[in-house]
C-alpha cells in the first residue's frame, strides 16, 4: 500500500492508502504501474504491480489493518521517488475529477 495521507479525528489517526495489486487493471486509468527498478528498490517481489488510484483504504493507525514489513521493525518499506508520487497523485486527481474515486473505511 502507498500512504497517501494521514487524518487525525477524536485522537485516532487514521492512514488513507492506495492498495498495491498485482492484478493488471481493467482500465488503465485506474491503476499506475510500478517499474521494475522501483519494485527493487523497495524490496517488492519481481511480479507486475501497480498502485491502485481508483480505491482507495481508510485505516486506523495503529491497529489490525497495518502489519509489519518483511524484515522490518516498522510496516513501511521506503518512500517512492517524486516522480512516481506525482504521476499516481495525477492518476488520482484525475479519478476525483471523474467521481470515480471509491474509500472504503477498513477498521472498526
Amino acid at each position: 500500500m502507498v500512504v497517501l495521507g494521514t487524518i487525525v479525528r477524536n485522537g485516532r489517526t487514521q492512514l488513507l492508502v492506495a492498495p498495491i495489486t498485482h492484478t493488471p487493471p481493467e482500465r488503465p486509468e485506474d491503476a499506475v504501474e510500478i517499474p521494475a527498478n522501483v519494485r527493487t528498490h523497495l524490496g517488492l517481489d519481481r511480479a507486475p504491480c501497480w498502485i491502485v488510484v481508483s480505491e482507495l483504504n481508510r485505516f486506523i493507525w495503529p491497529g489490525p489493518d497495518i502489519r509489519i514489513a518483511p524484515g522490518s521493525d516498522c510496516p513501511f518499506y521506503d518512500m517512492l521517488p517524486d516522480w512516481l508520487f506525482i504521476r499516481v497523485r495525477k492518476a488520482l486527481a484525475r479519478q476525483v475529477q471523474a467521481r470515480r474515486l471509491k474509500i472504503t473505511k477498513r477498521t472498526e
